[in-house]
């Protein structure tokens, strides 16, 4: 009888020993338990990088990446709300020694009979009259516009002034000086060179419209 409960009590021990084994412990609060299969990773060694050493961010520019190209050059207006003098635009000449042809091109704020350019003229640099070409009528709409003239007997060489004058307002604006062989090119003149030649004839006679 002594035997057999000797027997039955190492039975159990055996027992319990056994699903020890195979059932491990429950963790304690805080533990973290691994999950099958997974080994947790060394503590890695964290190097901070120097502020001074970080690479500066890319900007990327709003703007496009394709080539810029510089716009054309615009044309300025010939005429603005503020001309109230006729302009000499551009002087060209033909024909021969002693008989010259000019062909002026003129910007004038005409407003008909009442306002508009009513002549231009070539003179020297002392303020001497060489040739002058009336005009007959207002050019409301042709502006600019060119008229030819001549025959203007002068040398090739010869500078000379081309300007135009108002009606009313009389001499002002922009003025062409050159000559037949050199070509001509903006300048100015003060407002009151040779303001008698407005009294010299030819004079305009009326205007048609």
């Amino acid at each position: 009888m002594i035997l057999e409960s000797k027997y039955w009590i190492a039975s159990l021990l055996f027992g319990f020993l056994f699903l020890a084994g195979c059932f491990p412990a429950a963790p304690e609060i805080g533990e973290v338990t691994p999950t099958a299969g997974h080994q947790p990773s060394p503590t890695q060694e964290v190097h901070l990088v120097p502020e001074a050493a970080a690479k500066e961010p890319t900007v990327i520019s709003a703007t496009s990446t394709s080539e810029s190209k510089p716009n054309p050059t615009s044309t300025p207006e010939v005429r603005s709300e503020t001309q109230s003098q006729a302009m000499i635009l551009s002087v060209k000449v033909s024909g021969e020694a002693g008989g010259h042809n000019f062909s002026v091109t003129v910007s004038s704020p005409d407003e008909g009979c009442s306002q508009y350019a009513d002549w231009w003229e070539v003179i020297s640099q002392e303020g001497e009259l060489f040739y002058r070409r009336i005009l007959l009528h207002s050019h409301v709409d042709e502006q600019p516009f060119t008229r030819s003239g001549g025959p203007v007997s002068i040398d090739p060489e010869t500078i000379v002034l081309v300007r135009a004058h108002m009606h009313p307002t009389g001499y002002g604006g922009l003025v062409m000086k050159g000559s037949v062989a050199g070509g001509f090119e903006p300048t100015e003149l003060s407002e009151d060179f040779a303001l008698n030649l407005a009294e010299t004839p030819p004079l305009p006679e009326g205007c048609n419209f």
